[in-house]
């Protein structure tokens, strides 16, 4: 049996240093085993194919992505920016501060990492440029703000590992909230630090009838903050109809309320969420097909019992994991990463003893790490489109931020009541 678990893995990483994309090389990885090495008829994979995304959770994903598109074309954005500068501007570094901030905001509507970077770097890493700030002061600013979108409310990673752990959507979603505010505070601290210490420019102070006409005006992308927390929490939708909300809700404030959005724009962001739902549907169902050959060998249960042999505990158990999902992170990309490891590691987290949980949460915090650094960091490339810096520059202009990262992944893995007190307290676990 040790073999077969040595084989699938062999197969899958010779496949990946092919330079053949991850979801490919998974599903690759699985008809080669199959057809080779066991007796399971071939048309099994074309059943597990069709019947492995017949979830109703999996809905979630192009829903939210969707309300992403919207939001990011239709200037909820620009007036979260706005009233985010009212409020912290004056201070050391405040239009960097204002950024953060945005982006905290603009994940707490939005699952994605990448559309969060897109929609509050494109407008405020301009504006930093002008203002007098370094270039690559303003990127690596954008860059790790921009991961809080897989850590806020709504995340797309944490739908995906939702399915494969069968973990309670709402509950993460809820769980995310501290967390996603004390990395704030902390990215917040880094830039403050770095600002005063190189005399940044600080803006005007804004007066409190400014923050309140820039309050009003942001106030409509926030309410969608109260509709995915309200609705789940009072049991009126479930997560996944939470974000066909969204979606809706979206659409309306960016054609109807905003109106920086015309309907005739409609057409060109379905498409564009509609590909890029598409290519995170193919991934999911090549890792479903991995996961089905896993569970088939019985591979989950012998990777358990191998760490639980090992007796690291629970520290040891967790420090293990952030090991390995940091070099997981340096070749492949989160929804990737979590089918794969997620249905290995989880058997063993629960196994002793640690909350499923605090476990996405803690694998929520190492995908951000991984959307930070190359050479697969997705938000570096989309910075990179922006500020039109190289991945080699942008890089070392991320690094005392990604420092800061590292420091709050340690506290979220040896913390669990951050993660686990709010969700506990509205009943959701």
């Amino acid at each position: 049996m040790v073999g077969k678990v040595g084989i699938v893995f062999a197969l899958l990483i010779a496949l990946m240093l092919t330079g053949i994309p991850v979801s490919i090389a998974l599903g690759l990885t699985v008809l080669m085993f199959m057809y080779l090495l066991t007796q399971v008829p071939i048309e099994a994979v074309a059943l597990k194919l069709f019947t492995g995304i017949e979830k109703f959770e999996i809905m979630a994903i192009p829903f939210f992505i969707l309300a992403g598109n919207f939001l990011t074309h239709g200037g909820v954005a620009k007036r979260m920016i706005n009233f985010a500068t009212s409020m912290v501007g004056h201070w050391h570094g405040g239009l960097a501060l204002a950024g953060i901030i945005s982006c905290a905001m603009f994940a707490l509507v939005c699952g994605s990492s990448v559309a969060t970077v897109v929609a509050i770097g494109s407008i405020i890493l301009p504006a930093m440029v002008k203002q007098g700030y370094p270039k690559q002061f303003g990127a690596g600013v954008i860059i790790t703000a921009g991961s809080l979108g897989i850590l806020m409310l709504p995340s797309i990673p944490k739908v995906i590992y939702a399915i494969s752990t069968n973990t309670s959507i709402g509950a993460l979603f809820v769980a995310g909230l501290f967390p996603g505010m004390l990395l704030t505070a902390m990215l917040c601290a880094t830039t403050w630090f770095l600002a005063k210490k190189n005399g940044y420019p600080r803006m005007k102070k804004a007066t409190w009838g400014e923050r309140w006409k820039a309050f009003r005006e942001s106030i409509w992308g926030l309410l969608l903050v109260v509709i995915i927390i309200g609705g789940i929490y009072s049991g009126i939708f479930t997560a996944t109809e939470a974000a066909a909300m969204s979606a809706v809700y979206a659409f309306l404030i960016s054609v109807f309320v905003y109106k920086d959005m015309k309907i005739s724009n409609t057409p060109k962001v379905l498409v564009n969420s509609a590909a890029l739902s598409a290519m995170l549907l193919y991934i999911i169902t090549n890792a479903v097909l991995f996961s089905f050959l896993m569970a088939h060998e019985n591979i989950p249960q012998m990777m358990a019992d191998w760490i639980l042999g090992k007796e690291l505990g629970q520290a040891g158990f967790l420090f293990f994991t952030n090991i390995l999902l940091l070099l997981a992170g340096n070749v492949m990309e989160p929804s990737s990463i979590i089918l794969v490891m997620a249905p290995i590691l989880h058997p063993a987290a629960i196994r002793l003893g640690i909350d499923s949980v605090h476990f996405g949460i803690l694998i929520d915090a190492n995908m951000e790490v991984g959307l930070c650094h190359p050479p697969v960091g997705l938000n570096l490339y989309v910075a990179s489109g922006i500020s039109k810096m190289s991945i080699t520059e942008l890089t070392v202009a991320v690094m005392p931020w990604l420092c800061t990262m590292l420091v709050f992944l340690v506290i979220v893995t040896y913390w669990p009541g951050l993660s686990l007190w709010l969700p506990r307290a509205m009943g959701m676990m």
